[in-house]
């Protein structure tokens, strides 16, 4: 690992361990404090992943143009700010309001530090280095880490209640930007002076059918803190092992992941890794719902443990097709689109599952895994790992060249 990509993955680590803080707690804080309604805690949800997700097409555009540092320091400002506000809010509107600006905070740091970790994990893959899924499943293992250290400290913080766990999450993220100043290198704008231009997105299909195919797994994946929180009141009447579920899907990550990709990478290409994980995907939701006639955290354990299976197929393969799809000048546009398309349609489908949610039974849940299944239909082909972009092809899909 190079200085920069072990920064990186330190990064991710740091970022995620003060989300994680917060966010698992932020339905029952929505539902049970303030007393909202189910669609109306699904809605604020969505809205938190749209701001988030939905506008990394902003930050990555923003990266191309002016350098990732400027745009990962300018995130972490945001985002202490952000958790203050959450914090201290009271009212639904104000609520609604932080949320989204915590979510836009990772919109303009997210982006900025995935598409530098790929145009790392491609630089090092080029001078001979380990292949790029397993430089970016090394990526996803320490932002896992992160988010497994995240729920465990919320809970702990949890007794000072929940506003201060968001404070406690705001001095993290103080931390996180003080030393992003000292430490992150300044580094030339791999597109400066270009300009957002949606036009080369459009034109390219094979990323369309990417993107739409990675949707579908934000969706189910957003059910963590939709679903999940849900099937524990029903299991339990508490939400005291929501922690613990969420360190149990972060520790499968951390000490999974690479050793996966390992055995996974060799036999399978980008496509049928990203396929597999769908499938995955969708067999947590058919599986649960099969077995919420039974006592206990069953349904809730194979949720989630089938979930993240999927997703430590789905994460690192999606994102290392990136860089084979498109320029490397447009590669933080790209990599913020990969995650806009799919916020855009989490937003659509927030308040619906909320609202389904609330039936009760196994449909709402073998509803919810179709989704997924959608997703194995538009994975599109992709050419092996470490196979370029053909100038030809580039130009057909409108993209900018640089010599």
């Amino acid at each position: 690992m190079t200085p920069l990509a072990r920064l990186l993955v330190a990064s991710q680590f740091a970022f995620n361990a003060g989300f994680f803080a917060v966010l698992p707690y932020l339905a029952d804080h929505l539902g049970g404090t303030l007393g909202l309604g189910g669609a109306l805690v699904g809605l604020i949800l969505g809205l938190r992943t749209f701001s988030q997700q939905g506008m990394f097409v902003v930050g990555g555009s923003l990266t191309d143009r002016y350098g990732p540092r400027p745009v990962v320091l300018t995130g972490c400002a945001l985002r202490v700010a952000g958790f203050v506000w959450l914090g201290l809010a009271e009212s639904a509107w104000s609520v609604t309001t932080a949320v989204v600006l915590v979510g836009f905070a990772a919109a303009l740091f997210s982006p900025a530090v995935e598409s530098e970790i790929a145009r790392e994990a491609v630089r090092m893959e080029q001078a001979g280095g380990p292949v790029r899924t397993r430089v970016l499943a090394t990526f996803s293992a320490g932002g896992q880490a992160g988010a497994l250290i995240g729920p465990l400290v919320g809970t702990l913080l949890l007794g000072e209640g929940f506003r201060g766990a968001c404070l406690a999450g705001a001095a993290v993220f103080a931390v996180v930007l003080a030393g992003h100043w000292r430490l992150m290198p300044r580094a030339e704008a791999a597109g400066a002076g270009e300009r957002l231009a949606l036009r080369p997105l459009v034109r390219n299909r094979r990323f369309l059918g990417l993107a739409l195919a990675y949707s579908t797994y934000l969706i189910a994946y957003n059910q963590l803190y939709l679903a999940l929180p849900a099937e524990l009141d029903r299991a339990t009447g508490s939400q005291q092992t929501l922690g613990w579920l969420f360190a149990l899907s972060s520790a499968m990550v951390v000490f999974g992941q690479v050793p996966l990709e390992r055995r996974v990478s060799a036999r399978l290409g980008l496509t049928a890794m990203i396929r597999c994980g769908l499938a995955l995907i969708a067999a947590a939701f058919a599986v649960t719902g099969v077995l919420l006639p039974l006592r206990g955290l069953w349904p809730a354990v194979s949720f989630v443990v089938l979930l993240t299976l999927g997703q430590m197929l789905v994460v690192p393969a999606a994102r290392a097709c990136v860089p084979e799809l498109v320029d490397a000048c447009r590669l933080g546009l790209f990599t913020g689109a990969l995650s806009s398309v799919s916020g855009l349609l989490v937003l659509a489908g927030g308040a619906p599952a909320g609202a389904l949610l609330e039936l009760g039974g196994t449909l709402p849940w073998l509803a919810l895994g179709a989704v997924p299944v959608v997703g194995v239909l538009l994975v599109p082909r992709v050419g092996a790992v470490g196979d370029r972009v053909s100038p030809e092809r580039a130009s057909e899909n409108g993209l900018c060249q640089k010599g």
